[in-house]
């Protein structure tokens, strides 16, 4: 009965239009008075899930079956935006021990974590080592190695403590004490204290490469972590160390309907101290609930079903396209974002929280400390996200792009870019082993001005070998800037990075991509996907309607994509530079698109019905108009879908 309703996303609530009040006429009785408006509701009522028919407020077998089923879906719904996070941790659980017990097992990755691991957003520079902390009714000793940056995270993903540079071992390295959920035994002294709410805890800490080696973050980590019960303390047990680069490693949570059954995985194993009421109120309404089997019928499938669509579709839109303007760096002006609003690292300002970020960040990262967030100038590290080019659009892996990091980066240590997969958050696969770039890297090339500029494309601009980043044709793209050791002018934003603009087939020269290489299956995908679609390959005389020899092959493209799309009608518009004025400009690039539509009308047989021409003289620029580069960019032909 749910497949019916058209559920789609998170506005489920019900979209009421009054019909008839009730065919049967109501009495006026001795006591009858008017009742103010608003109080009552119609009898008849048409929603999104169909018509619900009432006999004086109370529902038919039929309504009530429906107003059942989209009150389970909100419920299903709101425990997969606010139980991603906990999902997220009972996969990170799985993947650590796939490589050995809890307790005794620490994974490090020696020769750095790379793409074939399916971890969320992780960078390529820091050396990764994590474990499991498994706890009983008795304190669990930690000794942690120094010049680290650590932290603990609870089996609900909540913040337990820092260790490490941040923490109150100060860098030096230290014992901690984690007390298990309830504890109210003795606590020794000498250990830093950190009490936690669930038995399962993630550690995780990073080292730093030193000479360009991960060596000594490894030595330190295998001469003193340790993880052991207090009653062990003098003989505490050997802990086996295994390196994991280079092999296959999963820790992404689902996004189909059996995160459900991941969030129960946690529900089963831990006390409900530690998590939210509320959450555990909705978990509860679809059958969730410790000490019980989570089996759901047929009819409550398939709204998880419905709901996972729905909630996979919310965070994947508010990460990439957020509509809070308190998710980007320089709201207005820049398509850099920030997971922490606020410096929040709990999501939570002037005594709101954010659901929605905090959903979708956990769909994205791991790991919660107040590190990650606040302002602490030369120590950490901060970061800037982004899905969108510099006009709003997707990053394709199929085109060309370019970022300026200006002069004097604001890093005490170092500054990098890594590229992500938009379908499994981790690293991008490429050829390369490793899908980043930084000042680390020894042969980047920086500008005379002291800026440098860096490259994202399927094959390296020639000449830019050193400061480019490979991407994947068909697939999209996020890249996180990263600094390390941030300074002032990050914080006070007299320094920012660049936005990532769009430089394919910007011109003709001996180190750019040259007219008619468009071809039929790129065309499809960016009007399918995005609606619109620039061509470059459609030349023209100069300030003149003439198409030029060589274009032959983008508009035998365009044409072929007609064809392979019979109901696409398509709006051919005209675009130019600012050089001249906006009416020459407009009656330029109107003439333009014609040439362009009567050539695909009459020398390519596509029906003058499925297309029109438009001109958009200067008012629409993909790149800045003050740079030639810039402005043969702006100088195109784009294909717009049209009802």
């Amino acid at each position: 009965m749910l497949r019916s309703f058209g559920i789609t996303g998170a506005a489920m609530a019900v979209a009421l239009s009054a019909g008839l009040a009730s065919a049967q006429e109501i009495a006026t009785m001795a006591m009858t008075t008017e009742i103010p408006e608003g109080i009552t509701t119609p009898d008849n009522i048409h929603t999104r899930v169909g018509e619900l028919n009432f006999f004086d407020g109370v529902p038919d077998v039929e309504s009530a079956q429906k107003v059942y089923n989209l009150l389970d879906f909100t419920h299903a719904y709101q425990t997969f935006l606010d139980g991603t996070k906990i999902a997220s941790m009972d996969a990170i659980r799985k993947g650590i021990l796939e490589f050995g017990p809890a307790n005794t097992t620490a994974v490090l990755f020696e020769g750095l974590m790379d793409s074939k691991s399916l971890f969320l957003t992780a960078n390529t520079t820091s050396v990764y080592m994590f474990s499991w902390l498994e706890m009983s009714d008795e304190p669990m000793v930690i000794e942690t190695p120094p010049n680290v940056l650590g932290f603990i995270n609870d089996h609900w993903f909540r913040y337990v403590t820092d260790f490490g540079n941040l923490g109150p071992d100060e860098g030096k390295g230290g014992k901690f004490l984690v007390l298990p959920p309830g504890y109210e035994g003795d606590v020794p002294e000498g250990y830093h204290v950190a009490p936690t709410n669930t038995y399962g805890n993630w550690v995780i800490w990073r080292g730093y490469q030193k000479d360009g080696t991960t060596d000594d973050a490894v030595n330190n980590t295998k001469e003193k972590f340790r993880i052991y019960p207090l009653s062990q303390a003098e003989n505490p047990p050997e802990m086996t160390f295994v390196d994991a680069s280079g092999k296959l490693f999963n820790t992404i949570h689902r996004m189909d309907v059996n995160i459900f059954d991941e969030i129960n995985d946690v529900v089963q194993a831990e006390p409900l101290m530690g998590e939210n009421p509320e959450l555990l109120g909705h978990l509860a309404a679809i059958g969730i609930v410790k000490g019980q089997e989570f089996a759901p019928d047929e009819r409550m499938q398939a709204i998880l079903e419905a709901a996972a669509s729905a909630g996979s579709v919310t965070v994947k839109t508010v990460i990439s396209k957020p509509r809070d303007e308190r998710f980007y760096w320089y709201p207005g002006e820049s398509n850099w974002l920030t997971a922490f609003p606020g410096g929040a690292y709990t999501w939570e300002l002037d005594g709101v929280t954010l659901q929605d970020i905090r959903a979708a960040f956990h769909f994205y990262a791991t790991g919660i400390t107040p590190a990650m967030a606040l302002k602490a100038v030369g120590k950490g590290s901060q970061y800037a996200f982004t899905y969108l080019d510099s006009n709003g659009n997707p990053l394709d892996g199929s085109k060309t792009y370019k970022v300026n990091v200006p002069k004097d980066p604001p890093a005490e240590d170092f500054w990098s870019f890594t590229l992500y997969d938009n379908q499994t958050r981790s690293m991008l696969q490429t050829d390369a082993q490793f899908p980043a770039i930084g000042s680390n890297d020894t042969d980047v090339v920086q500008n005379e001005d002291g800026s440098f500029d860096i490259y994202f494309a399927p094959e390296a601009p020639d000449g830019k070998e050193s400061n480019w980043v490979q991407t994947v044709p068909g697939k999209g793209w996020n890249t996180i800037f990263r600094l390390y050791g941030p300074l002032e002018p990050w914080f006070d934003q007299t320094w920012r990075p660049g936005e990532i603009e769009l430089v394919n087939f910007a011109r003709f020269g001996d180190d750019m991509a040259m007219p008619g290489k468009e071809t039929t299956e790129e065309i499809s995908l960016r009007i399918t996907v995005d609606g619109r679609v620039a061509v470059y390959g459609v030349q023209f005389e100069t300030a003149s309607t003439a198409i030029l020899p060589g274009s032959e092959g983008t508009l035998e493209a365009i044409a072929r994509m007609m064809e392979a799309l019979p109901e696409l009608k398509v709006a051919v518009v005209g675009h130019t530079d600012n050089v001249g004025g906006y009416e020459t400009n407009l009656d330029l690039s109107r003439s333009r698109a014609d040439s362009v539509v009567a050539e695909l009308i009459g020398t390519y047989g596509i029906d003058e019905a499925r297309l029109f021409a438009a001109g958009a003289s200067f008012l629409s620029p993909v790149a800045n108009n003050e740079t030639e580069d810039g402005r043969a960019l702006n100088r195109r032909v784009e294909l717009v879908r049209v009802p």
